[in-house]
């Protein structure tokens, strides 16, 4: 079974998203905290990360570029405060693909992890 990890600052989110994915077939770890969530993706068990963009520990574009030092794979944003600048900066630094909360997040990450 592939592994996400997901960090997000909101517990409810979290759970909303780990609820999504199990039923895709996947497990999850969740982790509010960049620090925590970093060590995890160098322990190499992520499969693919979803990264929000505010969270405990850094901000969202420098956890990116530090995760991008250490993992190749696959890195999602899944936010509530994206603009078409914000998406061009994040594609900038590796990220597969810029989701909003807003819009029908769980068909646009469906297809994210059809690539998988």
């Amino acid at each position: 079974m592939k592994t996400i990890i997901h960090i997000d600052n909101s517990e409810f989110f979290r759970k909303v998203v780990k609820s999504f994915l199990g039923q895709e077939g996947f497990t999850v770890e969740g982790f509010d905290n960049a620090e925590e969530a970093g060590m995890a993706i160098s322990g190499g068990l992520a499969s693919m990360v979803i990264s929000g963009l505010a969270f405990a520990g850094m901000e969202g574009e420098d956890f990116i570029r530090r995760t991008r030092e250490n993992y190749a794979g696959p890195l999602v944003v899944l936010s509530s405060s994206l603009d078409p600048q914000k998406e061009a900066a994040l594609r900038s630094l590796g990220v597969k693909a810029a989701i909003s909360k807003a819009g029908p997040w769980q068909e646009a990450l469906k297809a994210e992890l059809a690539a998988l």
